[in-house]
């Protein structure tokens, strides 16, 4: 994650406030210049509100208090420029470890994700293979066959290519990806998806709970996050088996 839009939206939030603390300066005619009162009020909010979504998305909970502090102590600074040393001693934290102390908040507040996701995963993988009476894999893969399709037509082979309509959702039911008619080989997708569908043929339909360790693992993307199950509803439409090249 980069720090800069955050840093540049904090600033632009203190220069906002900042302005609204003096009285300006100019001609009748420069003043005319000016935001409008209501322009202001309106920027100010929408600011406040971009900001407090950065917050949300990107750290969790935070102490609202210590937040506002921070902030009137920026406003309130007046020796020296945040380059100098004497600008730093105004403030009860030096401002210069900002990006450490964020990088280490954030890494923390992953770390918690992604076990607390693994935790959540394999509580939902064991429940599932219980109720739905489903089968399991050495790998940890719980699968439920609803559908077996054309056995003679299966992929063998990661090289192999399927076609499939599929359907993704995380444990709570949220859908994070689907699609009809999608056509690829089977090594290029997760290895979940690889090790599935090649129990069953063309025609078939299956349901995939897959362990963060068969899946996105730590790296999964924002709309997944790290160490997630994904479950994965898929219908085989066909399956084209790898043909050498020197073999056509």
């Amino acid at each position: 994650m980069k720090f800069t839009k955050i840093t540049v939206l904090a600033i632009a939030a203190l220069a906002l406030f900042s302005c609204g603390r003096s009285k300006p300066e100019g001609s009748p005619a420069v003043l005319e210049l000016l935001p409008s009162e209501g322009m202001v009020d309106t920027t100010s909010y929408l600011l406040g509100v971009n900001f407090g979504l950065v917050i949300r998305q990107h750290f969790g909970e935070l102490d609202m208090s210590m937040l506002r502090k921070g902030m009137n102590d920026a406003l309130n600074a007046k020796e020296g420029k945040p380059i100098d040393s004497v600008f730093a001693k105004q403030f009860k934290i030096d401002p210069s470890d900002m990006n450490i102390t964020i990088d280490r908040y954030l890494a923390a507040m992953m770390a918690y994700e992604a076990a607390l996701n693994k935790e959540k995963g394999d509580k939902f993988r064991l429940d599932y293979y219980t109720a739905n009476q489903a089968d399991s894999t050495i790998t940890g893969l719980v699968y439920l066959i609803h559908e077996y399709g054309d056995e003679s037509l299966k992929p063998v082979s990661d090289r192999d290519t399927v076609e499939v309509n599929y359907c993704g959702t995380l444990i709570d039911g949220t859908v994070f990806d689907q699609q009809e008619g999608m056509v690829c080989p089977l090594n290029r997708v997760i290895a979940g998806w690889s090790e599935g569908l090649k129990l069953i043929g063309k025609g078939g339909k299956i349901t995939l709970v897959i362990p963060c360790e068969l899946g996105y693992g730590n790296r999964g993307p924002r709309a997944v996050g790290p160490n997630s199950t994904l479950v994965f509803d898929v219908e085989t439409v066909d399956v084209r088996p790898y043909v050498n090249p020197e073999e056509e």
